[in-house]
């Protein structure tokens, strides 16, 4: 019999133990599979990853710096859309055609990441400029004319 339990702001939610079961033994199965060398499952072999992002901000400029080892330049995209930036890319697994080689152990994730930011004001979208340089994508985007800062002259009467 499932039980009851409080949540905040007065929220009932019924209590399911075994609610995250399934997502606990893929990741048994997938640890399994990495020790004995077996290929990914297809389901896992197409998870997308996540690249860590760094938000910085300037007086003129709001900075946002994507770790991206191993991925290719030509394999990016970058755009924008309102308020939300979007980086995608895919990171290959490129594998030698001998077949003398195996692996022991893959541990650094490959496939298609997607990573979405919002940002917190509006930015002068035709002058963001993006460079790529030891796997960091830097993106400067500068602030709209509007929220920088200018000094309004006083007039004496």
């Amino acid at each position: 019999m499932a039980m009851e339990r409080w949540r905040p702001f007065g929220t009932m939610e019924r209590w399911d133990p075994f609610r995250n079961l399934g997502d606990i033994q893929t990741e048994v199965n997938r640890l399994f599979d990495s020790w004995s060398g077996r290929p990914a499952t297809s389901a896992l072999a197409d998870r997308m990853w996540l690249p860590a992002v760094d938000v910085q901000e300037t007086k003129a400029d709001i900075v946002l710096s994507f770790d991206i080892p191993g991925v290719n330049e030509k394999d990016v995209q970058v755009s924008m859309t309102g308020d939300l930036l979007t980086v995608k890319g895919e990171r290959r697994f490129e594998r030698e055609s001998n077949g003398d080689q195996s692996y022991h152990r893959v541990e650094r994730l490959y496939g298609k990441f997607e990573r979405s930011v919002q940002l917190p004001f509006p930015v002068q979208t035709d002058k963001i400029k993006a460079t790529y340089r030891d796997g960091v994508l830097t993106i400067k985007l500068p602030k709209a004319e509007e929220l920088k800062p200018r000094e309004i002259k006083i007039d004496v009467l």
